[in-house]
């Protein structure tokens, strides 16, 4: 008997992810330099993973309660509180979740339902808008590409008041693909639009400790703590991809809803990551330190490289991406263009267009790779350009 049409129609709408399918179709390339990823090249502090290995040893291998630990959720509740001024209570309103894709998950399946719709500034992170569509939702993009990828309070009004069947915001900064973030007089002025409105506001903001202003991350909780699940993790603050454990941030009202969907989702988070996840809150709760010292030298090397070339660049704040508006007499198409150098150059970015429509023309780099790898990708990249433009 033929099963094979009986899956939720929604996931007819859902493709793998384009970032994911470009990676693997040019890795294939032998000799490939990859600056496609948001993955650290940075390994895990030592102490973090002697803690791990602690945790082996002392046999800490069941099940922890949903919530997920409560010394790592008092470490988290702690951290947010001295870091970024946010008060959460470490029993009612944070939840440990598998990373922050789970994270993602559960709040999004825990407020969406048939015909709701979710903005987004755009170009964005296209892991939202899939399990949005599996909800039956739809996304619905505002395009900040002519204002420096910065959403506006004037332009998310203007969506709210276009598209009253909203029912959440999504914010995620600093932002993958551009690495724009925003200052509190920023959030507070997109808080005061939110407030208007009865929509939550998902903000995920994994890259916060990854902050090259120079100024405290703000988080928009400060401003609309009761609408807003703060989404957060340690991949990208201590280099611990692998260990998928990410947050929850919400008003108690909010995580008794939340936590529902995220039992059934995963039960609770691996325990032994747990606690390797207690000591990177505390003992290691400036750990990023050292490594954003070192993406600020990759990020500015990359763009003394790529602008005399014609790329447009809006300087990074944070995260450890590059996202670059190719020039106008070269391919314009990010997907065609990218696969070409990659098989001209073996060197591989991610295109533009796997962040949505409104990223086609522009192309992505995380300087989240080594320095040699990136030394070297300029140097192809340069040869490229200059190839092409001789012909």
């Amino acid at each position: 008997m033929d099963v094979s049409n009986l899956f939720n129609s929604n996931l007819d709408q859902i493709k793998i992810s384009a970032i994911r399918r470009f990676d693997q179709e040019v890795s294939k390339i032998p000799g490939m330099l990859k600056l496609t990823l948001g993955e650290p090249d940075f390994n895990t502090p030592e102490h973090v993973e002697a803690a791990a290995v602690a945790a082996v040893q002392a046999h800490e291998s069941h099940y922890t309660g949903m919530s997920g630990l409560l010394a790592l959720r008092e470490a988290a509740s702690q951290f947010v509180a001295e870091k970024y001024d946010l008060q959460f209570d470490p029993e009612t309103e944070i939840l440990v979740t598998v990373g922050a894709t789970e994270a993602i998950s559960a709040s999004l399946m825990s407020i969406l339902v048939t015909g709701d719709k979710v903005l987004t500034p755009a170009p964005l992170y296209p892991g939202y808008e899939p399990l949005i569509q599996l909800a039956g939702a739809e996304m619905v993009e505002i395009d900040t590409t002519t204002n420096g990828f910065v959403l506006t309070p004037e332009m998310l009004e203007a969506a709210l008041i276009a598209n009253p069947e909203t029912k959440a915001v999504i914010l995620n900064y600093p932002s993958n693909p551009t690495g724009v973030t925003y200052n509190r007089a920023e959030i507070k002025a997109l808080a005061e639009v939110i407030q208007k409105y009865p929509v939550f506001v998902i903000s995920d903001e994994i890259y916060s400790e990854l902050n090259y202003t120079g100024e405290k991350h703000v988080s928009i909780a400060e401003f609309a703590r009761e609408q807003t699940i703060v989404l957060n993790g340690l991949s990208k603050s201590h280099a611990m991809t692998g260990y998928r454990i990410g947050f929850i941030f919400a008003d108690a009202v909010l995580t008794r809803q939340i936590i529902k969907t995220h039992q059934y989702f995963v039960t609770a988070a691996t325990t032994v990551s747990q606690f390797a996840a207690i000591e990177a809150l505390t003992n290691g709760k400036d750990d990023a330190a050292t490594m954003k010292k070192e993406y600020v030298v990759r990020r500015d090397y990359i763009i003394s490289q790529m602008t005399p070339l014609g790329f447009e660049i809006a300087k990074p704040d944070g995260a450890f991406y590059i996202f670059a508006k190719i020039p106008v007499d070269l391919e314009q198409n990010s997907f065609d263009f990218l696969l070409d150098f990659a098989n001209e150059k073996q060197v591989a970015f991610i295109p533009g267009a796997a962040f949505g429509k409104y990223g086609e023309g522009y192309i992505r780099l995380s300087y989240a790779a080594s320095m040699t790898v990136i030394i070297k990708a300029m140097a192809r990249l340069t040869a490229y350009v200059t190839e092409k433009r001789a012909l």
